[in-house]
């Protein structure tokens, strides 16, 4: 049926498979979401920077989730599934079987996140290679990257996992096999993470020169040789197997999978944005940006800064006494001690640089930590309040500054829109507008990133004729929040502070490498 002309009833469902939690949603061709559920995973951290999870513990919550959202529907009505995830790398046997990447050759944990930094020393000598692939992630390798991984499980878990390896799957591409059968990866993992071509394929000369020639001697068979567009359709479709361990019927569409951040994107970037006097109206998609503000980009720098805090425990019993979370009751305590300055006035003199765990993008540089300055003696609520919305501040200064190095790059942004978890909190949103200076579109879906994995399913199944048609019809706006153009000076200089705070802290570490 394709060119939209579907039943009314068609649905599809999305999963997606975050840092702490599997999500599924029952979507109709609508892009409205009509069922949803969630289901914590387990995380180990067996020692400082190794973060580990398992993908059978994986795979049986995308099971319990997805049985639950189908609950009490025609099952024969669910047309298509879409998978996207984070971006950990999975391991497995020549039998499919998982494989320790651990010193304690515990084989049920066999992923390695996409958070871990093991690889430190990996991904410095890759980088001095300077080989040309590097160009297209930025000109440098993350240690967050599947090359680094790869080599550290070489280097230091060869008889135990290397040796006996069959299959190295970006989580996403792992969930779509497990549900096919099929082995094909999607192309977006393979480019964002794995220096895959859309043009050229996989480059030898690269895997040759960091170590990894074992790739090319096998022809790419361990990493993915079957390359297909995110939204194509899996080979004949849901196994039996799979069928009955998710409660779906047999047979139906399974699409190839997106990273979660790119499901987001693909969930909200496409909306009709008519009526609303965007500059982004009648332009190409490409003067949109999507932000997708969830556990790697924002929660845990917040929570970090929240949860340290000495007035953190009055915090949580004032919240859960008028039953609101934290930030909902911090965004209130800011309301009230503003006086008649507007709320980002606050941190006139207290400013943070938010990369406690390394910045990814756009400076890909691991060494960089968290700073703060501008702290008293207090320790109040007030106190707290204030450093949250530094925080805030922070991570919206970090989205200027990749604005700011992709224009340079040549690309021309008007339109920010948010989705994620970060995108309900009004604070969050509003930060965004006015320190990009862009208006900040939500969609009508909070949970994009679901709609996202669920138009994969539907273009898997032919209702739709392409992405972009499946991306018009399924996204909505929900609301336009406007920059407060009033308050550009102050913001353009706390952003000034922002770039010397980075540039600060590499003259400290400049001095202290010094002879």
């Amino acid at each position: 049926m394709p060119g939209g002309d579907q039943e009314p009833g068609s649905y599809y469902v999305g999963v997606d498979v975050g840092t702490g939690s599997v999500r599924a949603a029952l979507v109709d061709q609508r892009g409205i979401i009509l069922a949803f559920a969630d289901q914590p995973i387990n995380r180990w951290e067996p020692q400082f920077n190794h973060h580990e999870q398992s993908s059978e513990d994986i795979w049986a919550a995308c099971c319990v989730v997805t049985k639950q959202v189908v609950q009490g529907i025609d099952v024969n009505q669910i047309r298509g599934l879409g998978f996207d995830a984070t971006c950990s790398l999975v391991v497995l046997d020549k039998q499919f079987r998982p494989l320790p990447v651990n010193h304690e050759g515990e084989s049920h944990r066999n992923i390695i996140m996409w958070l871990d930094h093991r690889a430190v020393s990996q991904v410095h000598r890759i980088n001095e290679t300077k080989h040309r692939v590097l160009q297209c992630v930025g000109g440098v390798m993350s240690v967050e990257m599947q090359a680094p991984k790869l080599l550290w499980l070489k280097e230091n878990l060869r008889e135990t996992c290397w040796d006996k390896a069959g299959h190295f799957f970006d989580l996403p591409d792992f969930l779509s096999w497990k549900a096919t059968g099929v082995t094909a990866r999607s192309l977006c993992s393979l480019v964002c993470k794995w220096t895959y071509s859309a043009e050229k394929g996989w480059d030898d000369s690269f895997w040759k020169m960091v170590g990894l020639e074992d790739f090319v001697a096998d022809n790419y068979s361990k990493i993915g040789n079957q390359v297909l567009p995110p939204g194509a359709s899996l080979g004949n479709g849901l196994t039996p197997e799979a069928a009955k361990d998710l409660g779906l019927p047999a047979g139906i569409a399974v699409a190839a999978s997106l990273i979660d951040a790119h499901a987001g994107g693909l969930g909200v970037i496409g909306a009709d944005v008519r009526g609303y006097g965007l500059a982004c109206e009648g332009q190409p998609v490409t003067s949109r940006l999507a932000v997708i503000c969830g556990t790697s980009s924002c929660h845990m720098g917040i929570d970090h800064m929240v949860q340290g805090h000495a007035a953190f425990p009055e915090l949580q019993a004032k919240a859960t006494a008028r039953c609101q979370s934290v930030y909902a009751y911090l965004n209130s305590h800011l309301d009230l001690i503003k006086k008649a300055r507007p709320v980002g006035f606050l941190t006139v003199d207290l400013h943070v640089w938010p990369d406690f765990h390394g910045n990814r993008s756009p400076l890909a540089d691991l060494t960089l930590k968290g700073m703060v300055t501008g702290l008293k003696l207090s320790q109040d609520l007030d106190d707290l309040a204030i450093l949250y919305l530094a925080t805030v501040q922070a991570i919206a200064f970090g989205t200027r500054l990749i604005v700011e190095a992709m224009e340079a790059a040549g690309h021309s942004l008007s339109t920010l829109f948010l989705c994620g978890g970060l995108s309900k909190n009004p604070l969050f949103v509003q930060m965004h507008a006015d320190i990009t200076g862009m208006p900040v579109v939500l969609s009508q879906e909070a949970e994009s990133v679901l709609v996202g994995a669920a138009v994969l399913g539907a273009c898997a199944s032919g209702d739709f004729t392409s992405v972009q048609e499946a991306m018009a019809r399924m996204s909505k706006v929900g609301k336009v929040v406007f920059p407060r153009l009033e308050d550009k000076r102050y913001y353009d200089k706390k952003y000034q502070v922002f770039l010397k705070l980075v540039e600060h802290q590499k003259e400290y570490a400049a001095i202290m490498k010094g002879d």
